[in-house]
C-alpha cells in the first residue's frame, strides 16, 4: 500500500505500492506513480505524468506544466500531446519544473532547478545538472553529462556519452530574434557522441561538433568541429 500524508492532494488511483506521498504535494486524476516512488513535499504532478518504479522526486518540483505565452513572446507554445514520462530510477531536482510532453528515461538525474520544456527528450544514464535549462525540442542522447547552468537552445540536437562542462552557452538564431520566430531559420548546434564541451564555451546557431571533439575552455564556436578534433580560442581554432 503507499503512504499517503493526509495534507496531500492525491486525485490519482493509479498510485503503486510502496510509494511514498509526502505534505501538500499534489497528484492530479491520470497521473500515473510507479512502485516505490518518493514524492516529497510540495510536489505538483499534473494529469497524464508517468513515474517510473523506484524514482525520487524532490521538494518543489513541478512536472506537467503547460506552456504559456504572453504577448511579449514571439513564439506560440506548441507541442503535440500533454504526457510526461519520467523513467525507473530517476531523481528530479528541487524546484525542477518538467512541462508537458517530454520524455526522460531511465537512471537519469534532473537537478535542482533544472528547467525541461516541452518536447524535449532525455535518454538513460544522463545527468541534466543544477539550473540547466532545455529549450523546446531538444534531443539529449543516453549517458550525456550537462553540467550547472547550461542553456541548450530550441532545437539542439546532443549525442550520447556526451560530457558539457559548466556554463555551455548555445545559440539558434543568427537575427538575435530580430525577425521574430522563423522556424525554417532556427539551427541549434548539434554535438556528436562522446565530444567534450569545457567550461564557459558559447557555440553559434548551426555549428557541428564532431564525434569524440574536444572544445577547449572559453571558445567561442563560429563553424563546425570535425570528429576527434580538439579546437580552442575566440573564435575556435583547431590546437
Amino acid at each position: 500500500m503507499p503512504t499517503i500524508h493526509p495534507s496531500a492532494v492525491v486525485e490519482s488511483d493509479s498510485i503503486g505500492a510502496a510509494t511514498s506521498i509526502g505534505e501538500f504535494a499534489v497528484i492530479r486524476a491520470g497521473a500515473t506513480l510507479g512502485e516505490n516512488v518518493t514524492v516529497h513535499p510540495h510536489v505538483v504532478i499534473e494529469p497524464e505524468v508517468e513515474i517510473g518504479a523506484g524514482t525520487e522526486i524532490l521538494p518543489g518540483a513541478y512536472i506537467g506544466r503547460r506552456p504559456r505565452a504572453v504577448g511579449a513572446i514571439s513564439r506560440e507554445p506548441t507541442y503535440d500531446r500533454e504526457t510526461v514520462r519520467i523513467g525507473a530510477g530517476c531523481s528530479i531536482g528541487t524546484n525542477a519544473v518538467i512541462y508537458c510532453d517530454v520524455e526522460i528515461g531511465d537512471d537519469t538525474l534532473v537537478g535542482d532547478s533544472a528547467s525541461l520544456r516541452e518536447t524535449a527528450r532525455v535518454g538513460n544514464g544522463c545527468v541534466v545538472g543544477r539550473s540547466v535549462v532545455l529549450d523546446r525540442d531538444v534531443e539529449v542522447g543516453d549517458g550525456t553529462k550537462i553540467n550547472f547552468a547550461t542553456s541548450l537552445a530550441a532545437k539542439a540536437r546532443i549525442g550520447k556519452g556526451v560530457f558539457i562542462a559548466q556554463h555551455l552557452v548555445t545559440t539558434n538564431d543568427n537575427a538575435l530574434g530580430r525577425d521574430g520566430w522563423v522556424d525554417e531559420l532556427i539551427a541549434g548546434p548539434t554535438i556528436e557522441d562522446g565530444a567534450m564541451i569545457g567550461g564557459n564555451v558559447t557555440l553559434l546557431p548551426g555549428v557541428t561538433i564532431g564525434r569524440a571533439a574536444v572544445v577547449g575552455a572559453g571558445s567561442v564556436v563560429t563553424k563546425d568541429v570535425a570528429a576527434g578534433v580538439t579546437v580552442v580560442g575566440n573564435p575556435a581554432r583547431p590546437l
